[in-house]
């Protein structure tokens, strides 16, 4: 059998802010979906949407009290992720800390993103 991997992780923080996003939702909510999509400047961009139900082939993760769905096309792209919500003076916004990014744009809004190799992650597994 081979090893399981979590896609991603949230920080507390995160978590706390979903689970609130969620709670003020129109209509009930059975998580957030995540994926990447082509754009911006930098080639990627990451996608966010309340998820009413899993879809076929999305990968689950359960952290923290909050279910977040994953978009088959981009789990080699988020795979290791971490997700986390940071304040500042400026803002408030999700931030990826994505070990797969190899650069973003200067404007923060989108990323290059290198596919992890799951062969490479299955040996240092075993």
């Amino acid at each position: 059998m081979a090893p399981s991997f979590k896609v991603m992780s949230l920080t507390d923080a995160a978590a706390a802010r979903i689970k609130g996003i969620m709670a003020d939702a129109e209509r009930p909510i059975a998580g957030l979906r995540v994926g990447v999509k082509n754009g911006g400047c930098a080639g990627m961009s990451y996608t966010m949407e309340y998820a009413e139900e899993r879809k076929a082939g999305e990968d689950v993760v359960e952290d923290k009290g909050v279910r977040v769905f994953i978009d088959p096309k981009a789990v080699l792209f988020l795979l290791g992720t971490q997700m986390d919500f940071q304040t500042t003076k400026l803002s408030s916004q999700f931030v990826f800390n994505n070990p797969n990014q190899t650069s973003a744009c200067g404007c923060g809004e989108s990323v290059a993103i290198t596919p992890a190799d799951p062969n490479a992650l299955t040996a240092a597994h075993a």
